[in-house]
This record gives C-alpha cells, sequence and structure tokens, in this order.
C-alpha cells in the first residue's frame, strides 16, 4: 500500500514523498493495458501513471494529420481483454484513440493519471529496494519526488516534441508552407493546391490518398520505394464471427487468426524473399495502372519485410495514383526553390505545401536519466532481458512492441509476465529482481531493422543478446510461450530478499 516518507528538499526542510507499489510511465496504448494488468492481478497494489502531455492516448493523440490510422488491424492491436467492436479492422487514429480512452475510463484508470509530469530521472537503492522517481511538471516546472517499489516505462521509442527532417538544401527560400505530420497545424488548408509529400513510408502512403480528396493534386516524393500492400478495410472473418458467436470468442479467434497470418507472411519473407517479391507484384500489376512502373517506384532494393512492410486499406494509394490524383516521384532532391523542389534530374516540383513525412526520432525511455545506487547507467552498456527488462537494473520493466505485428501483441505479453514476476516475487519474499549479464552472450543491436529512423539511433539503445533470454525476439508465437507460460527463475535472474 501506499505511504508517505520524508525527503529533504533544497533548504534543508521535510517534504512529504508518496511511495507507490508500481509507476508506470506514460498514458498510451502500453500504459493504460499496463495499469489494467495490475489493477486486476493485485487489486490492493498503489499504483499511479505520470503522463508528459495533457491527455491519454500517446501516439494516438499526439499524431492529427489527415486519415492517421493504423498499420496493423485491430484485433491485433488492440487489447487481449478489452474486445475491439468497431467494423473496421483498419481503423481510423479517432476511433483508435476513443478505444483507448474508454478502456481507461471503464476500468478507473483514468483516476490514477498524473498529465503533464515527465520523468527526468529514476535513481534505485539497493539498500532501501525502491525507485526514486523526479518528475518534472510541464505545466508549472515544478519537481515532484515519488518513490515506488517497481518501475514500468510505457514510453515508447520515439520523442514525442520533434520528429525527424533532413538537413534540406534551399528550404529557407521555399514560399509555401513547410509542415511535419508529428506537429499538424490544425489551421493547414491545402484545398485546391498542390501537396508535395517527402517519404515512403507508412505515414506518406497515408497521407497522399488522405490529401487527395481536397488537394489540386499529391506528389509523393520518395528517394526509394517501399513494398506496400493493399488490405481490406473490414475484416469479413471477423465481422461474421461477430455475429455468430460471443464477442469475446469472436475477438480471440480473430486476434490469433490475424497474429498467424502475419506471422506466416513475416515467415514467408524471411525465408523465401524472391518468391514473395514475385507475389507482392503481382498484386501490385493488378491494383496499379497497365504499364506503371512498379520496378521504379514500388520494388525497394532491399527483401520484403527487411524493412516494415506498408498496409494501404481498400487500395487506396493505388486506387488514387489510378485517378491521377497522386503522382509517385522517386528521385533525389538537389535543393528548394522559392517556388517547389529542384531534384538531382533536373526536373522540378512545384508546391504549395510540403509535407516532411521523413521519419521519427528514437529517444529511449522518454530521455529520463537511469540510475542505479548513485552511478547513472549507460544503456549502451546494458543488455536486454528477454525485451523487456535491462541487465543490471533492479525491478524495472519496458515495454518495446514488436517492428513486425502490432505492439500490443507484445505489450500484451510485458504485462502478463511482469505481473507473474510480481507474484513470484511476493510468494518467495522477495523485494528485488535484476537480470545479470552472461559476459559470454555477444551483443547485438537492440532493433535488428533496417528502417531509416531505427538505423540513425540504434547505437544509443540497449543491446540485445546472441541468445535466449537475452535475444530479442520478433516472434509473437515463441514469446507466448516464453512470456505467458515460461518459467520466472532462469540462470539470468537474481532475486534478492
Amino acid at each position: 500500500m501506499s505511504h508517505t516518507d520524508t525527503a529533504a528538499d533544497t533548504t534543508g526542510a521535510k517534504a512529504p514523498v508518496e511511495h507507490l507499489d508500481v509507476l508506470i510511465i506514460g498514458a498510451g496504448l502500453s500504459g493504460i493495458g499496463a495499469a489494467y494488468h495490475l489493477q486486476v492481478s493485485f487489486p490492493a497494489r498503489t499504483y499511479a501513471i505520470l503522463e508528459s502531455r495533457e491527455s491519454i492516448g500517446g501516439t494516438w493523440d499526439l499524431f492529427r494529420y489527415p486519415g492517421i490510422r493504423s498499420d496493423s488491424d485491430m484485433y491485433t492491436l488492440g487489447y487481449r481483454f478489452r474486445p475491439w467492436e468497431n467494423d473496421k479492422s483498419i481503423a481510423d487514429g479517432p476511433s483508435i484513440l476513443e478505444y483507448v480512452k474508454d478502456t481507461a475510463a471503464e476500468h478507473g484508470i483514468d483516476r490514477n493519471i498524473r498529465f503533464r509530469h515527465r520523468v527526468v530521472r529514476a535513481e534505485w537503492s539497493t539498500p532501501d529496494a525502491c525507485w526514486t522517481i523526479d518528475a518534472e511538471r510541464t505545466d508549472t516546472g515544478e519537481t515532484v519526488r515519488l518513490t515506488a517499489d517497481f518501475l514500468m516505462s510505457c514510453s515508447g521509442y520515439y520523442r514525442y516534441d520533434e520528429g525527424y527532417t533532413p538537413e534540406f538544401p534551399g528550404i529557407d527560400r521555399f514560399a509555401g508552407q513547410v509542415v511535419h505530420p508529428q506537429t499538424w497545424p490544425e489551421d493547414l488548408d491545402y484545398a485546391g493546391k498542390r501537396v508535395v509529400i517527402i517519404g515512403s513510408g507508412a505515414t506518406a502512403v497515408t497521407l497522399a490518398p488522405s490529401m487527395a480528396a481536397e488537394a489540386a493534386h499529391v506528389t509523393m516524393l520518395q528517394r526509394s520505394p517501399t513494398y506496400i500492400i493493399s488490405m481490406p478495410a473490414k475484416d469479413k472473418l471477423a465481422n461474421k464471427l461477430r455475429r455468430h458467436l460471443p464477442t469475446r470468442l469472436a475477438y480471440a479467434l480473430t486476434r490469433l487468426k490475424n497474429a498467424s497470418v502475419a506471422t506466416a507472411i513475416y515467415q514467408l519473407c524471411q525465408r523465401y524473399p524472391e518468391f514473395m517479391k514475385g507475389r507482392i507484384r503481382q498484386l501490385q500489376e493488378k491494383w496499379l495502372p497497365k504499364g506503371y512502373d512498379i520496378d521504379k517506384h514500388f520494388t525497394p532494393r532491399y527483401n520484403p519485410w527487411d524493412q516494415r512492410l506498408c498496409l494501404v486499406p481498400n487500395g487506396d494509394l493505388f486506387r488514387s495514383i489510378r485517378n491521377d490524383e497522386v503522382s509517385i516521384v522517386t528521385d533525389h532532391i538537389d535543393t528548394f526553390t522559392e517556388s517547389g523542389i529542384t531534384l538531382k534530374s533536373g526536373d522540378e516540383l512545384r508546391a504549395d505545401v510540403v509535407v516532411t513525412a521523413t521519419g521519427l526520432n528514437l529517444l529511449a525511455f522518454g530521455g529520463m536519466t537511469l540510475a542505479v545506487d548513485g552511478r547513472d547507467i549507460d544503456l549502451t552498456e546494458t543488455m536486454a532481458y528477454k525485451g523487456m527488462m535491462l541487465s543490471g537494473v533492479p525491478n524495472f520493466a519496458f515495454v518495446i512492441g514488436y517492428t513486425n505485428a502490432s505492439w500490443t501483441l507484445k505489450a500484451d505479453l510485458v504485462c502478463e509476465y511482469v505481473c507473474r514476476l510480481l507474484a513470484h516475487m511476493d510468494a518467495n519474499g522477495f523485494t528485488q529482481c535484476s537480470p545479470e549479464r552472461d559476459s559470454a552472450v555477444d551483443e547485438e543491436p537492440f532493433l535488428d531493422f533496417a528502417a531509416g529512423y531505427v538505423l540513425r539511433s540504434v547505437e544509443s539503445f540497449p543491446k540485445q543478446g546472441s541468445k535466449a533470454p537475452w535475444r530479442l525476439r520478433m516472434n509473437y508465437f515463441r514469446d507466448l510461450v516464453t512470456l505467458r507460460h515460461g518459467k520466472i527463475v532462469d540462470d539470468a535472474m537474481a532475486f534478492r530478499p
């Protein structure tokens, strides 16, 4: 149960410090899920969620650009414990945000969220067996101090206050408006205007057909192509099951089916890349105008799923290309001009609005500093245990979702494992648990993924190991066995009373 200790402030006076059993950082999809699992497993345990922004939702509240949607189906992006009942499998951002908020309200989780609290530092004390957490109030600037027995980071892995924009030559000369999707202006008027979207990832392929509905024309400018396939916006089998079976059973079956299909596609791409390249091309030939240059605009240099495969609902991007509402240009930027962009080929793209859908800046654990017994932790010297804890950092867990499947599939498993871990500690009188690194295990990059946003920043993240339990698996069904049903005690995990 929570209690209040005292700590000396800068004047030497004693100020009350609130103590919690568990502190969760982040009130997005992962944080709300973590709170649910915790309060169901341990109704008497106290917890709070610290959220740096002013509202629930994380990614789904931050991004407001036109057409924002999931690029995973909602039967796997939704929580295991709360069925997705909308008839759309690929859902828009506002619907996902409503789902997260409704989940928090339905289970009383929203009462435990403290908004505008950005965690700056968390220090573990082995003698006291607890964390001391310093959070900055983003509205007042004051520092709030709390202590907790267990700390869980659900803050994702990218920087919320700033997206990634390369240094484009001459951009200051451009007379039009430049916008990054992460900071989309509410009053942006692009109706009847020429829009150039720089980028080829999930954000760009979402924006292009969405903006085409109002813009005079949209050009998607990419340095290199991405594998893009169409997926039905509605899952016919899921909707049929829901009509004939109890809601939870229908949801569970659809979730299993979709997770299986996603895993199978990923495995096929990894094992038989040439076959899958051919299959994707066959599908694209059906979706695109006859004679379209697929080699140039839709055939990457890498194999399928070496980077994330982009999904477009009901072929909306391909349809916009067929209707001459969207053009794809594959080239490099030479310089911005007053009226648009000059390309390395010598061609010029005239534009009124340029959208830099150029990616994210990665940031581990929201940028907070972790310390153990007075020593700041260098994340690059730590190794991830089961993809959810850090070597040498006691009573700490984090959620990083899959890059090849829905984020929430992994988030749910991590939360279940943490609850099993806490129950094991309770049953055996332990107050501390810490993965201890094996020097015989070789280091590998934390995210083995070739996307640009990963390659730019992965060196600042923890490492993963060359074998279990230090290997960061991107396989839901293997993690299902390990995290939901596998043993808690192993040679890597050290417990203390």
